[in-house]
């Protein structure tokens, strides 16, 4: 659903590459320039006061109020809709912004929400702390089992969502089979896109019926933005969270749109140049005597090797490894990074490190964090774009190899 004026790539004409540059976006009509205007308003005005009645009552589409809608937002949420096949899309405040926003749309109270055991911290405690008292329960499975998936399913359960590849252990998850036991059961599958990003995996063709991002990572690229991006793939569910969206007032500001937008257009060459180097890095890793464990899909030893190769057009820029040693070996090797930065994000042109058990999944409790396969010595590598050489010596440096 594009009702911005910019470039319809909503079919199959184009590629993917070509998509992140152009859709959603046209030269601006008054003065032509190329690059997108940021409309920072926070309000706008009516030709006539039939026009702001239409507007208010549905009947003409345009813009009331930034909250509701703004312009810029419009071009981005174009743009990644058109990257995912879907019907329209919502840009938020904050990834978790996506993510409470279409968990609060979707369930109600006496629902039940399935969800993946390894699920970015946030948003489980989300799950645990917020939706449990407002009458939502949460079950957390490893939905890379499907079987595991099917034994939760309840008469009251409503939403599965999904994080593939999951945070940190970089489980892959079979979304058509998802989306199987999703169709059967009558439950909505959202998607937590963020770790692949369209660029190497598209929910919506396999059958989920939301997906959601962190726009601060892969789809901004540059660690100067937070924000979220939710996109729907029918009508239906897309006026159940857009409601929710506006009543809440998590909308994202215009200007940092457009710098999302600005990333969006380098998404493509970004993401493969850090795929490139994570996969050379986990072939070192996985041959280093300090290292346990290596979990990246595009390695043979990876559960899911052969699901990631047919899911996803590219193992991604994640990698998680587990060091010998366990929780001190993971805070030791904290200590010794330079070049890589000790950082909780993902997704920019850097390369970023972190220590789930200490940091990302603190939070959620030790025997909690034992089942879904955070061990003490895990550690999460969000690689970049920086020259492979140096990355490598790096990470020899950082496992205390010279």
């Amino acid at each position: 659903m594009s009702t911005n004026g910019g470039h319809d790539m909503s079919g199959e004409a184009y590629d993917i590459d070509t998509k992140a540059i152009h859709a959603g976006q046209a030269p601006d009509p008054v003065y032509g320039a190329v690059a997108p205007p940021i409309y920072q308003t926070s309000t706008f005005a009516f030709a006539s006061p039939e026009q702001g009645a239409r507007r208010f009552a549905g009947q003409e589409d345009g813009y009331i109020y930034t909250r509701i809608g703004n312009p810029t937002n419009r071009m981005l949420e174009d743009c990644v809709t058109a990257l995912e096949g879907g019907y329209a899309g919502m840009a938020t405040a904050s990834g978790m912004a996506a993510i409470s926003t279409t968990l609060l749309g979707l369930l109600r109270a006496g629902d039940h929400l399935i969800c993946t055991d390894t699920v970015y911290g946030p948003t489980r405690l989300l799950a645990e702390n917020d939706l449990g008292p407002l009458g939502i329960e949460s079950s957390f499975v490893d939905t890379a089992d499907l079987a595991a998936v099917e034994a939760a399913v309840r008469p009251e359960t409503r939403v599965l969502l999904v994080e593939t590849p999951a945070n940190p252990t970089l489980k892959v998850t079979d979304l058509a089979g998802c989306a199987e036991i999703a169709d059967r059961h009558g439950l909505d599958l959202v998607v937590d896109n963020t770790f692949a990003s369209p660029i190497l995996q598209r929910p919506l063709e396999t059958g989920a019926r939301v997906v959601v991002h962190s726009t601060t990572k892969f789809l901004n690229g540059h660690s100067d933005v937070v924000g979220g991006l939710i996109v729907a793939g029918d009508e239906d569910v897309y006026i159940r969270i857009r409601g929710k969206l506006t009543a809440f007032g998590a909308t994202m500001d215009p200007h940092q749109a457009w710098l999302v937008l600005r990333g969006v257009k380098t998404l493509a060459l970004r993401v493969r140049a850090a795929q490139a180097n994570a996969q050379s890095l986990a072939a070192l890793l996985e041959g280093h005597p300090a290292v346990e464990r290596v979990f990246y899909p595009g390695l043979g030893s990876h559960a899911q090797h052969e699901l990631a190769g047919r899911q996803m057009d590219g193992p991604g820029a994640m990698i998680a490894f587990e060091l010998q040693g366990g929780y001190e070996a993971g805070v030791e090797m904290m200590k010794r990074v330079n070049l890589l930065t000790l950082a909780v994000s993902l997704g920019g042109v850097e390369s970023l490190i972190e220590h789930p058990a200490s940091m990302t999944h603190a939070g959620v409790s030790p025997d909690e964090r034992a089942k879904a396969g955070i061990t003490e010595g895990l550690v999460r590598l969000a690689v970049g774009c920086e020259s492979l050489g140096d990355l490598e010596r790096e990470l020899l440096t950082a496992l205390g190899s010279d």
